[in-house]
């Protein structure tokens, strides 16, 4: 999941949503001389915190385990990395995604030109603060969100139950207003901290946001570093057997046992994507390696060696037969990554 907050759409696709949060920036600018790009990999590896890799694979960073190479892999540790890589790519005009557990996204097969972050360390931490009435918890960006969930439920603090089973991490969560069983993240939320592309320092609380479906709003050029959860005091027992109500759930009516990115387009107001591409006539349709899930239609699963090409032309046919067949335009909820082919 991708929690860089906004930028403009992968270049050469009509599936990228507009008013959501894009992974790559506008000025892709490639680096002028060899030297040029040593001298910049030097720099990176300077910087205290900061791991560096050229030409990296990236299917190995998705949960639909597709995607060519990163021109430049960089993982951050530490605020103080972070807060210094941020300005000096802004400075360069290198364009930068963010990227998670690597669920709601499909990386081209081109791979992606710039800095490809990707969030640990210091980031994957979580403190608790039951003192109060309420719980107040402090998530790093980095944590996935499913073993958030399953320690607050282990302590007894309920309020994230709904998030089981969402495969990203909690910075992807927050920027998405990720959600599932009629509640989201934006129930939750009493503060966000980030870094601006200035490697400056920047503070939300709750009252200053804006949650919408799928979408918190954040400001552009932003990375979120922390989230600040409130949740309340129930029996540990109560909270895990809702929690294990919504895994059983989910096992029955979600693909397992195949790699794939999660929903593949947001519900329509009043519907549902999966429904409308099955009424389509589409579950199950298959191009290369990529299948449409016979299980539930808005997932499209990796059956082995899948390319990232195979899977945008399912999303394409699929926004198409609906929009023929019913009027109705699927949004992605997946984010398009790199450089793409008109279907």
């Amino acid at each position: 999941m991708e929690y860089w907050s906004k930028g403009v759409a992968a270049r050469g696709t009509r599936l990228q949503d507009s008013s959501a949060p894009s992974l790559l920036e506008s000025r892709m600018v490639p680096m002028a001389k060899e030297s040029d790009e040593t001298a910049f990999v030097e720099k990176l590896r300077s910087i205290v915190g900061l791991k560096v890799k050229v030409g990296e694979p990236l299917a190995r960073y998705t949960t639909m385990k597709i995607g060519g190479p990163a021109e430049y892999f960089v993982e951050a540790q530490t605020e103080p990395a972070l807060a210094t890589l941020l300005p000096l790519l802004h400075g360069q005009g290198i364009p930068l995604c963010l990227l998670g557990n690597g669920s709601n996204v499909l990386i081209s097969d081109r791979g992606v030109r710039g800095v490809v972050l990707h969030l640990s360390g210091e980031f994957k931490t979580v403190e608790w603060d039951d003192t109060e009435e309420m719980v107040r918890v402090r998530v790093g960006a980095a944590c996935a969100v499913t073993q958030l969930v399953r320690e607050a439920a282990r302590r007894g603090y309920a309020g994230l139950e709904f998030a089981e089973g969402i495969p990203g991490t909690m910075g992807g969560a927050l920027v998405m207003n990720a959600g599932a069983y009629g509640s989201e993240f934006e129930k939750i939320v009493d503060q966000v901290d980030a870094i601006s592309r200035n490697g400056d320092p920047v503070h939300f609380n709750r009252h200053e946001m804006t949650f919408t479906y799928r979408d918190s709003h954040m400001p552009a050029g932003m990375v979120v570093t922390w989230v600040r959860l409130l949740l309340h005091k129930d029996q540990a027992t109560q909270v895990s057997s809702k929690v294990r109500e919504l895994v059983s759930k989910r096992k029955n009516s979600q693909p397992s046992g195949r790699p794939n990115s999660g929903s593949m387009f947001r519900n329509p107001p009043g519907d549902f994507a999966g429904r409308l591409i099955e009424a389509a006539g589409l579950k199950g349709k298959r191009l290369g390696q990529a299948q449409i899930s016979e299980r539930h239609a808005n997932f499209i699963v990796n059956l082995g060696g899948a390319k990232a090409q195979d899977v945008h032309d399912l999303m394409e046919l699929a926004r198409a037969e609906v929009m023929q067949r019913f009027s109705i335009e699927l949004l992605p909820e997946v984010q398009l990554l790199g450089e793409w082919s008109q279907a």
